[in-house]
């Protein structure tokens, strides 16, 4: 797909699936026409080559077109994910939110320390905490995770059943022993709440957390935690993935964890973790160190 039919299709799609006003729609399609006209259909390569020139002369740290996959003239964004630094940060706050919420162990497994149903507050604070531990922990789809019913999560097997895109059903499991007691209170303190509603995630009004409702949750929590750019429910799905293949794991056990069914989507986030090699290999490598030890050969009198 070239830059001008995406322009189309994009016109096409985005307002009949969103409502904005025509005047919206009229500027939406007079700034992309101006980016069209003035790009032209090679600049983007061109610009791709330019940059990653400058980054082997090392005067640039990295490309700001890494994150961009070209094929055929389509551009794609590749998945974004959080730092390290940032999903501890997002994990703690949820965590500190639980902090008169004692979650513990006793002979029948994980419990809260008390009754969390004595205060709506509590109830949410335990909610959030166990929505993003388990989207970080499984890397599941935030559409996945409120689909999960109640009988979804197999407590003594620490496995949630997970019905995945296009009918294909999965296991996910979990293998942290934090998650397991966080994702266990969670579920005997949902098991409390007296209702027909068959979802493990309730808002307010008792019904299924919605998607969105999910995405406020984290929205709230990046707030609390001070985190300034934008993060999604996905993003957490990208940073699992992304910090499993930099850890070494095996790309068709992330394919299979992840639940896609071809591997070349999972294999998008190879691309992410070049970059991270790269930096590494930039500030590590030894050539750097030997490289300063070795003085540069002169050659005949008067030339270098």
């Amino acid at each position: 797909m070239r830059l001008d039919a995406a322009i189309t299709e994009f016109l096409s799609g985005y307002f009949s699936t969103h409502h904005r006003t025509k005047k919206t729609k009229s500027a939406y399609t007079s700034d992309l026409v101006q980016l069209l006209a003035f790009l032209g259909s090679e600049l983007i390569v061109v610009l791709k080559v330019f940059c990653s020139y400058w980054v082997r002369k090392g005067v640039l740290p990295e490309s700001p077109f890494w994150r961009v996959k070209l094929s055929l003239g389509r551009v794609e964004q590749l998945p974004r994910a959080l730092a390290e630094r940032e999903m501890r940060s997002l994990l703690a706050r949820a965590r500190r939110n639980c902090s008169g919420i004692e979650i513990g162990q006793n002979k029948m497994g994980s419990v809260a320390s008390r009754d969390c149903l004595a205060s709506p507050h509590d109830y949410r604070a335990l909610r959030n905490l166990a929505l993003v531990d388990l989207l970080f922990a499984t890397g599941m789809r935030v559409g996945e995770v409120s689909a999960l019913d109640v009988r979804d999560f197999f407590v003594k097997d620490a496995v949630f059943r997970v019905q995945g895109k296009g009918g294909r059903d999965r296991l996910a499991f979990i293998v942290d022993e934090e998650t397991v007691r966080i994702q266990s209170a969670y579920i005997e303190t949902r098991l409390m709440i007296k209702t027909e509603n068959p979802a493990l995630f309730l808002n307010a009004s008792g019904g299924r957390l919605s998607t969105q409702g999910i995405t406020n949750v984290i929205a709230r929590l990046r707030r609390e935690a001070r985190i300034k750019r934008h993060i999604t429910p996905h993003m957490l799905r990208h940073t699992v993935a992304t910090l499993l293949l930099r850890n070494g794991a095996d790309i068709r056990v992330v394919q299979e964890f992840l639940g896609h069914a071809s591997i070349v989507t999972t294999q998008r986030y190879t691309h992410i973790t070049k970059e991270h090699l790269v930096r590494v290999l930039r500030k590590r490598h030894p050539s750097f160190g030997l490289r300063a030890k070795i003085k540069t050969p002169r050659g005949p009198k008067g030339h270098p």
